[in-house]
């Protein structure tokens, strides 16, 4: 590919190596994306030439715009060989269509798009003028819980089986009495969602089951298995999960977890055309060209999508087969190596390249691990793993705090210098108890709080003091690397908070670390 030589007229401000130089700088602020000290957010497969395919395969389509495969018929052929490697791995068949998206997020929100405009139109009703059911497990990703609030739905949380070796995963008949006698009854459910795992556990909702109550209530289920689609195909021992389950009629993978592109990619497979073509936007009703869009994107890069068909193309089946086995093996091991941590657990049965890890109540209260004390004393050798919060069920049952690690094919290279950290960071904080929310809520100045459910929003200014109070306002402030600290404090808070406070107080949190700073 050749370019012009930039216009004599134009002047730079700064040179092309001056600004990459400053780019390297800002890098040093992230966390490590390779060498397996991640265990959350980075899919790492430990082979650099795949690194390096998927850089050139992005370069290649850098000025590309997915917005019009007419004009660029390399979108289209690239998509659709992504999609059939896909639909061939994840049990579709010839009537399986399906799209590329820009990341599990946007394939979520399409499939309950599709659903509820699928449940619309069999009414002859139009958006606004109802508002059906979405029913999942609590532990469905917070991706629904989006798609809910933007479209419309109610969302109808089940609660989970809360102990033992089925923790974390729903039980098919009480989802299945939910779905038939909530509001509205089977007819008043748009869509029915179940994890292949789900995000927290890692625990695999009974896809099948589900699915054949489902079918028999007439009601849609969609497979969301955004982190374990190219992953659980490679996993021995698996009940039906996918596109070969009778009454499964839509299903997410990310390409950008376990089939290793960069991000963001991801695909939405449907079973048949008429729900996948609900997905699309299209309008002829203003004066410019005609609009047709698939995805929530109009102007889409084609970066991301030539580099999974790259990846796709150089690994092929056995090749996710070879990668996916070295994530199971290092899984294994590790989970090998925390059931033989006295104070922790593993939560459940997890399936797929992830798990959690829980207190393990059997105890005695002087020699159990606080899991998140526990990742934070990690943290402090180097490595990183992802704190997740409590849950109070509605049914009354309450999910434990958890530490939540994700493992790739790299990590199998690292278990001699991380297994000895796990250990040696429990030994550090066994028997310390979890800070005090109290004291962390005493903190807080009451004249700041909001008075009730119907108080008024919080501003803010009034945001950020309470951030104040807890000392998390000058959060990314200057030029240090991004970061709260210790985690331990911060989730016994969020557990501590009602969940509408504490939401808006990350919302602040989060919109001031990218805020340009005053001059």
């Amino acid at each position: 590919m050749t370019h012009p030589a930039a216009p004599a007229d134009l002047d730079l401000e700064q040179s092309p190596e001056s600004v990459l130089a400053a780019l390297a700088t800002l890098r040093h602020r992230d966390a490590p994306t390779h060498g397996g000290r991640v265990l959350s957010y980075v899919y790492d497969p430990g082979v650099p030439e795949l690194d390096e395919l998927a850089a050139g395969a992005v370069r290649a389509m850098q000025p590309v715009n997915g917005l019009d495969p007419t004009t660029f018929g390399s979108v289209a052929a690239l998509e659709r060989d992504v999609v059939a490697f896909a639909r061939d791995l994840l049990g579709g068949d010839a009537d399986t269509v399906g799209t590329v998206t820009s990341g599990g997020t946007e394939s979520c929100l399409l499939a309950v798009q599709s659903a509820r405009d699928t449940w619309l139109a069999a009414r002859g009703l139009r958006p606004g003028e109802a508002r059906p059911r979405l029913v999942a497990p609590v532990t469905v990703h917070a991706a629904f819980q989006k798609a809910a609030h933007l479209y419309g739905l109610e969302l109808d949380l089940v609660p989970v089986v809360a102990h033992g070796p089925a923790a974390g995963a729903v039980d098919a008949a009480t989802l299945g009495a939910r779905m038939t006698d909530g509001a509205g009854g089977a007819d008043g459910v748009a869509l029915v969602v179940v994890s292949a795992p789900s995000y927290p556990h890692a625990a695999a909702d009974p896809v099948a089951d589900v699915a054949a109550l489902a079918a028999a209530a007439g009601v849609p289920v969609h497979v969301d298995a955004c982190i374990g689609g190219f992953a659980l195909p490679f996993w021995p021992g698996l009940p039906a999960w996918d596109l070969r389950v009778p009454g499964v009629t839509s299903l997410s993978a990310d390409l950008h977890k376990y089939a290793f592109a960069p991000k963001g990619a991801s695909v939405l497979l449907h079973r048949d055309r008429d729900r996948q073509r609900a997905q699309y936007f299209a309008t002829t009703r203003w004066p410019g060209y005609p609009v047709v869009n698939p995805t929530l994107l109009g102007s889409r890069s084609g970066g991301p999508l030539a580099a999974a068909w790259a990846i796709l193309q150089a690994l092929g089946t056995d090749g996710l087969a070879t990668l996916a086995g070295r994530a199971r093996r290092a899984t294994l091991a590790l989970r090998e190596a925390v059931d033989g941590v006295e104070g922790l657990r593993v939560v459940g049965s997890p399936v797929g390249p992830l798990f959690a890890v829980a207190t393990d109540d059997a105890a005695p209260a002087d020699r159990r691990v606080d899991p998140h004390l526990w990742a934070d004393a990690v943290a402090a050798r180097g490595w990183t793993l992802q704190a997740q919060p409590g849950l109070d069920q509605p049914d009354g049952t309450r999910l434990p705090h958890t530490t939540h690690l994700t493992v790739t094919p790299v990590t199998e290279g690292v278990l001699g210098d991380l297994v000895p950290v796990l250990r040696e960071a429990a030994d550090d904080v066994r028997g310390t108890p979890r800070p005090d929310a109290g004291a962390l809520l005493g903190a807080l100045p009451a004249e700041l709080l909001p008075t009730g459910p119907g108080g008024p929003a919080l501003d803010s200014a009034t945001a950020a003091a309470l951030l104040d109070a807890v000392g998390l306002g000058s959060v990314g402030g200057g030029d240090a690397t991004p970061g709260v600290g210790p985690m331990a404090p911060l989730l016994a808070l969020v557990e501590a908070l009602p969940a509408p406070l504490v939401e808006r107080l990350l919302v602040e949190l989060l919109a001031r670390l990218v805020e340009p700073r005053g001059a």
